[in-house]
């Protein structure tokens, strides 16, 4: 046992804890809590989640992790100082691209009108043209055809208001049925209940099913875990492999994810992106609670 382990174990004991009860506490599974107090970290998914780990049993403990990263450096591996720098730069980059691509999304809409506003105004000006110079010669050519055109003109406009009104009798009852159904049909909310400190619980109303979708664009390490405490799933998710994993969890009330490495990882219910309400460049590990409320309860 390292002199970092003694003290951390120490300072649970002090506070009458198991392993077991520091595993709720913390949602990190029970065999990570023990190899930090032996100073075994081999069974941990890479040295970038050892840091977070540490941290947050020491704040569980009551002891200060500034305090004890400091004091015992030593053991705390240092591969993970190298690796948040460099993901807090890829976010700053695609943040710096998102806002270049939204301007010209911006601007391309008003082009586009542009565009298209002289297209019709170019096409009315060549109708117009046309249909005079047809006119004009058909008056020459036979004077007779302008009264025989004006009495079918004529009777062609008495008719059109009569299928004019029906068609928008039609239309507007068309629409007032649509506008009916949409304001009758509930739409899936997904809500923030609470959050306190790196854990956060969501709520699902009005859905007919719990499909959960996990995303990573990098590289990180997830663990899915019902109301129970039993785990669904957990294991790595990385770029180029295996980088997502849905599962149907309707069955179920609760679930909750200990997210590694919430930078680079996306959470989806029924395919409506959930928002992390701790923001992902302020904490990286983050815990996860989705309450999922069936439909008509």
């Amino acid at each position: 046992m390292t002199e970092l382990g003694n003290r951390l174990k120490e300072a649970r004991s002090a506070k009458g804890l198991s392993l077991d009860d520091l595993q709720s506490i913390t949602k990190i599974q029970k065999r990570y809590l023990a190899g930090i107090e032996e100073g075994d970290y081999s069974t941990m998914p890479g040295n970038f989640y050892v840091r977070a780990f540490i941290k947050q049993y020491a704040e569980a403990v009551g002891l200060d992790p500034d305090e004890i990263f400091e004091t015992y450096k030593s053991e705390v591996p240092s591969v993970f100082n190298d690796d948040l720098p460099e993901q807090l730069s890829r976010v700053k980059t695609r943040k710096t691209l998102s806002e270049r691509s939204s301007k010209m999304i911006d601007l391309l809409p008003k082009v586009l009108i542009g565009i298209i506003v002289i297209g019709l105004a170019a096409m009315v000006y060549y109708v117009l043209q046309q249909h005079a110079a047809k006119n004009s010669s058909e008056s020459m050519n036979n004077p007779k055809n302008e009264s025989v055109n004006f009495v079918k003109s004529k009777n062609l406009e008495k008719a059109k208001p009569v299928d004019d009104v029906k068609k928008n009798t039609a239309d507007g009852k068309q629409k007032k049925d649509e506008t009916a159904k949409k304001e009758t049909k509930q739409e899936q909310k997904v809500s923030v209940v609470s959050v306190n400190g790196n854990s956060t619980t969501y709520s699902v109303k009005n859905a007919d099913k719990f499909e959960l979708k996990v995303a990573s664009k990098g590289k990180t390490w997830i663990n899915i875990k019902n109301s129970q405490g039993s785990s669904l799933f957990q294991g790595m998710l990385t770029k180029g492999g295996m980088d997502s994993k849905t599962m149907n969890l309707s069955n179920e009330s609760e679930v909750v994810l200990v997210v590694g490495n919430t930078i680079d990882t996306d959470i989806y219910v029924n395919d409506q992106k959930v928002d992390y309400a701790v923001k992902p460049t302020q904490v990286v590990l983050q815990n996860i609670t989705i309450q999922y409320v069936p439909k008509n309860k």
